[in-house]
């Protein structure tokens, strides 16, 4: 089990420590690791992390702080916490490397949140014109700064020596109707072969009626256990490269009414 402790905006809204308000994160780990930590390291399964919405590396910075205490307070070793950050805010995608170095006792890898990148996006640029964005059903993984995004994150990562995660498939399985489940399943197939090919060491799903598919088209298209071994120095991503928001060709459909 990979736990997820809330963002560090968020405070607990029913426990206080000596009076005063408790952070969400440290709340949910705290939790998680005292109770479980010695009993998952002891079945070699963790204590794994995966840790959201951070905007800075000094966040990441504070998380490895927090598993240095924690560990050294069970008499664990240190490093034997593993996490993965989510990349879902643009302003963390040009701190990636400090991530890494901030975390690097407890970094298993970094991880493609692409759905509230590309809100993070959205909301940072929304008063610039030159980023306006169409509708948001045609900004899809394909355009510049998404791609450019994917590729960074795998560009450091490999470089680093860690795993880079591809998106989550939020397709959930359609009952009753095969037609449209089919169509939905070849949607998510396409999407896991970009993912592999592009360099992605691994991926994730919303729904497990989608493993068969996932783990099909990584285990037919990654027959190694990762891809670590493909580095991509000829890539280099630009500052700009990141916020390239124009998207060539968009079609806009009216509908008429009498």
């Amino acid at each position: 089990m990979i736990v997820r402790p809330r963002g560090w905006h968020l405070v607990d809204a029913h426990i206080t420590v000596d009076g005063e308000p408790i952070s969400g994160s440290i709340m949910d780990f705290g939790l998680f690791f005292f109770h479980n930590a010695k009993y998952s390291t002891s079945q070699g399964l963790g204590p794994f992390f995966y840790l959201p919405k951070m905007e800075h590396y000094k966040e990441a910075e504070l998380w490895n702080d927090i598993f240095g205490v924690a560990q050294d307070a069970l008499e664990i070793p240190r490093g034997t916490i593993k996490a993965t950050v989510l990349i879902e805010t643009l302003p963390i995608s040009y701190q990636l490397d400090e991530v890494l170095y901030a975390l690097r006792e407890h970094s298993a890898g970094l991880n493609c949140g692409r759905w509230d990148y590309m809100f993070s996006t959205i909301k940072r640029l929304r008063n610039q014109k030159q980023h306006v964005l169409p509708d948001r059903q045609l900004v899809t993984m394909k355009v510049p700064f998404m791609t450019n995004y994917v590729k960074q994150l795998i560009k450091i990562c490999h470089k680093r020596g860690v795993h880079a995660m591809g998106g989550m498939a939020a397709t959930i399985p359609i009952k009753g109707d095969d037609a449209k489940n089919a169509v939905a399943l070849k949607a998510v197939e396409l999407d896991k072969l970009r993912e592999v090919n592009a360099g992605h060491d691994g991926t994730w799903i919303a729904h497990p009626g989608l493993l068969d598919t996932a783990m099909g088209v990584f285990q037919k298209h990654m027959p190694t256990p990762n891809q670590l071994f493909r580095q991509f120095d000829d890539v280099t991503i630009t500052e700009s490269d990141l916020i390239a928001t124009k998207i060539e060709e968009v079609w806009v459909v009216f509908r008429l009414t009498t």
